[in-house]
């Protein structure tokens, strides 16, 4: 059973400590939020669990293993959606999410692939729809929809609600729920609103883990 452990995570940004101490261990099936105020450091945590921003102290293992000394395996077993959605404004929806699907899947059944997640997201009207003319909303749907394209244990989301309708915040409830139920783990900064069953919370400016 895969398990992701965070022991004494410290970050350091400039010359500030933004947190220091956090420890945390996350296992097939489980949800962890992360709360805190403003600038506490939920995004650089999640940075630091996409392996793209090394801990200034502690250490973040996957099956007991710490990961620095592989991070390209790390980073595979890795969908990170942050704040920016990163959709390129002249390709297509279907274009953006084709050249994500061929880069973690290969090219066999791309389109497929790329088709389904644009349907599991209700974008699949907006296939043929260059980037530049998608509304917030829309670029945020196609963004969580890379999640949907190659199989990946990990998700970590950056407030991936934002800019979502009630409708939309569904299906990405609906998408991180079968994630969990297929044994995947998902780690999600939260600003508000309600938070995945079962899930637990780390207060990121307190080094605090509570059952949600």
């Amino acid at each position: 059973m895969p398990e992701l452990v965070g022991e004494s995570i410290a970050c350091i940004r400039g010359e500030r400590q933004v947190f220091d101490g956090l420890t945390f261990r996350l296992t097939s099936g489980e949800a962890l939020v992360l709360v805190g105020r403003n600038g506490a450091g939920k995004s650089s945590l999640l940075r630091i669990l996409a392996g793209l921003l090394p801990p200034a102290a502690g250490r973040l293992c996957w099956d007991g293993n710490d990961i620095r000394p592989d991070l390209d395996s790390h980073r595979a077993r890795v969908r990170f959606v942050g704040h920016a959605d990163a959709v390129k404004p002249a390709l297509s929806a279907l274009e953006n999410l084709h050249t994500w699907a061929v880069l973690w899947g290969g090219r066999h059944g791309a389109e497929a692939r790329a088709r389904e997640a644009l349907s599991r997201f209700a974008i699949d009207r907006l296939a043929e729809l260059p980037g530049r003319w998608l509304s917030a909303g829309q670029r945020r749907r196609l963004a969580l929809a890379r999640l949907l394209l190659a199989p990946a244990p990990l998700w970590l989301l950056d407030e991936p609600r934002t800019a979502l309708d009630v409708d939309a915040a569904a299906l990405l409830d609906a998408a991180v729920e079968r994630h969990r139920t297929e044994g995947g783990m998902v780690v999600m900064a939260l600003h508000e609103g309600a938070r995945p069953p079962g899930a637990r919370t780390l207060d990121v400016g307190a080094a605090r883990l509570e059952a949600c």
